[in-house]
């Protein structure tokens, strides 16, 4: 008897790997998260009990684990990869504490990904470097200056509903409000939506989820989809 810690990808469900799938599909149990898809968690058996994480406290998400996971296999599925703002570390820690045996199954992370989706590289050679990720639910608690100087790429999870206050923190710390930015909204789906503007004139999602990226390689979605329109 095991839990088995699964990545689904960024959003669209056909973006979680091949060994994500199969244990889904092997699940007795499945712990699952809000933004995880209706086809992923219809992948688990049918005789499979399913529990939605958001009706629990992360607590209990870790007592439930261990308990199912001392009687069946039990997988937690879980957007992006686990160990990507996801704490899939708190609830490995809490499986190792209490001797529950469990693997990682790593997933397609956001990060890149649904910048890619939109068509944006977060790293480019002569414009992008590096890439700095961060969470941005609470941008009053950032340290802004030190990231108003980070060089590189931007990329702000859970930061699309706080986007324009983000910007106005980076700008009052010396960020050029012309930076090129871009607000992704239900990132790798069909209804994907992505608002690029100068970061002087950043504005809040319309939609969740939504990720922000803040570079000069937000510049590059406009020459990328060109050449795709022209190429189809």
């Amino acid at each position: 008897m095991s839990v088995s810690l699964v990545g689904a990808g960024p959003g669209d469900p056909e973006l979680i790997t091949v060994r994500g799938l199969a244990r889904v599909r092997a699940a007795d149990v499945l712990v699952y998260d809000r933004l995880v898809s209706a086809e992923l968690v219809a992948e688990a058996p049918a005789q499979a009990l399913r529990i939605a994480r958001d009706e629990l406290t992360q607590a209990e998400v870790n007592d439930a684990l261990i308990d199912h996971g001392r009687r069946s296999f039990a997988v937690r599925l879980k957007g992006g990869d686990p160990f990507v703002f996801g704490r899939g570390g708190e609830e490995a820690l809490a499986l190792a504490a209490a001797g529950v045996p469990f693997e990682l199954v790593p997933g397609v992370s956001s990060i890149a990904a649904v910048p890619e989706s939109a068509l944006i590289p977060v790293t480019h050679r002569g414009v992008s470097q590096s890439v700095t990720a961060f969470a941005a639910h609470d941008v009053e608690k950032l340290d802004v200056a030190a990231l108003a100087r980070v060089p590189g790429t931007l990329v702000a999870f859970m930061g699309g509903a706080r986007a324009e206050r983000l910007a106005q923190r980076l700008i009052e710390h010396g960020k050029p409000a012309s930076t090129p930015a871009a607000v992704i909204s239900r990132g790798t789906l069909d209804d994907e939506q992505v608002q690029v503007t100068p970061l002087g004139s950043l504005a809040a999602a319309t939609a969740t989820p939504a990720l922000v990226v803040i570079g000069e390689v937000v510049a590059l979605r406009a020459a990328l989809g060109a050449l795709r329109r022209s190429a189809a």
